[in-house]
């Protein structure tokens, strides 16, 4: 449902990626990057404890534009689901790398994911080749260390040489541990779960994510019943195809109020092809084309060509090939970092390339028409910003995907 009325109070629902960290997070980085913006934005915003239920969130007051907003902001977790998938040892660490390059190349799905950009499949590849990595320098420092005890061990005798090769598994075992626990600074494993997440299942859901897609639908439908101008649903990166299944459950069972508050969709750095690209994808293709043209929602995609995680400027549905004739969604728009943080600014971010997947929900010290605390907490709704702006030049929308089935 589309709305210009403005926004005296909003009800904000965010859906992470695959993260399996505290959503705390997502409290912190909302508080100090908000007031970092509105320093350089010049509007108030403040943040105090939730006032709705729901496991975790916070609550916003804002003065931008002389108007004063109030945001109750929901963090829908999936962390749970994330660190059991994630619970996994180093041998079945490695399995689930063989299993998900299968799956992505003798689909086909990596070289035409290629054909959109190669900056997400860089990072696809990177855990797969760094893991390979970790797995041939232990077997090398084995062996060195295997050779070197024999050595030492044939000098006093012969009988006993072989005994020093006991300690080549050992070494190596200790070396894959060493990376393992050290993750949090190179995340290899942890991307390696991501990818294989969806790979392992051909795209489809597993059980206890459709579970979960059906408790945030409830939980936006009570959102929707609430005394208030915008229900507004975030989608990040992973978050973003969460996202599109559960407001197409929401609409196709006539659950959103036609007198009710104005439903948007923002969905940021998304990756919605590594998964709609899978042949078992038919509930996610699904659910794109019947978004793609609705009435009932305003959706606007961002992403910026800056982030080599996200399949920027790609429209999800259309390169999914599952466009309808009458698509009206998503507006596709860029947060152009380069343009929208100054040149020192990008020169410290540009080759944190993980940060950059978050820095959509951070400040900007040369903000354009994107602001996501203006979003989340100024008066306008999603589509009284943005619905006379046109669409990205340089957006993607050639029909690339070879599985087109839908559910």
């Amino acid at each position: 449902m589309s709305s210009s009325s403005p926004v005296r109070r909003r009800r904000v629902f965010y859906i992470p990626g695959y993260d399996p960290i505290h959503p705390r997070r997502y409290r912190e980085l909302y508080r100090s990057e908000s007031a970092a913006q509105a320093a350089v934005s010049g509007y108030e915003i403040a943040l105090r404890p939730k006032t709705t239920k729901g496991p975790y969130g916070w609550h916003v007051s804002a003065q931008i534009d002389g108007q004063v907003v109030e945001t109750d902001v929901e963090v829908l977790l999936w962390s749970d689901i994330v660190r059991d998938s994630m619970a996994t040892t180093i041998p079945a660490t490695y399995l689930a790398l063989i299993r998900t390059a299968s799956v992505y190349i003798f689909t086909g799905a990596l070289f035409r994911l290629m054909r959109l950009r190669k900056g997400p499949v860089i990072a696809a590849l990177y855990p797969v080749m760094f893991l390979l990595f970790q797995l041939l320098l232990a077997l090398g420092l084995g062996y060195l260390a295997g050779w070197g005890l024999s050595s030492l061990v044939a000098r006093a005798t012969t009988v006993f040489a072989p005994a020093g090769w006991l300690a080549a598994p050992l070494v190596a075992w200790a070396v894959l541990r060493w990376f393992k626990h050290r993750d949090n600074r190179f995340f290899a494993y942890y991307l390696m779960h991501d990818y294989s997440f969806s790979a392992r299942y051909l795209g489809a859901n597993p059980d206890a994510l459709e579970k979960r897609i059906s408790d945030f639908a409830n939980t936006i439908a009570d959102g929707l019943t609430a005394d208030v101008d915008e229900v507004l649903v975030i989608g990040h990166s992973s978050g973003a195809h969460l996202a599109v299944s559960i407001l197409s459950d929401l609409i196709r069972a006539g659950r959103v109020p036609a007198d009710g508050p104005a439903l948007s969709f923002l969905s940021l750095g998304q990756v919605v092809p590594m998964v709609s690209f899978l042949p078992r994808a038919t509930r996610l293709r699904a659910d794109l084309a019947f978004l793609s043209a609705s009435d009932a929602l305003t959706w606007v995609d961002v992403t910026a060509p800056g982030d080599g995680c996200a399949f920027a400027l790609c429209d999800p549905v259309a390169v999914t090939g599952v466009a309808p004739a009458d698509q009206r969604h998503p507006l596709i728009l860029s947060a152009a970092f380069t343009q929208t943080l100054s040149p020192d600014r990008w020169q410290q971010l540009r080759w944190r390339f993980f940060r950059l997947h978050f820095q959509y929900l951070c400040a900007f010290d040369r903000p354009d028409h994107y602001d996501y605390f203006q979003i989340t907490g100024g008066p306008l709704t999603l589509y009284a910003r943005y619905h006379d702006k046109p669409p990205s030049k340089s957006r993607i929308t050639a029909p690339v995907n070879r599985y087109r089935s839908l559910a």
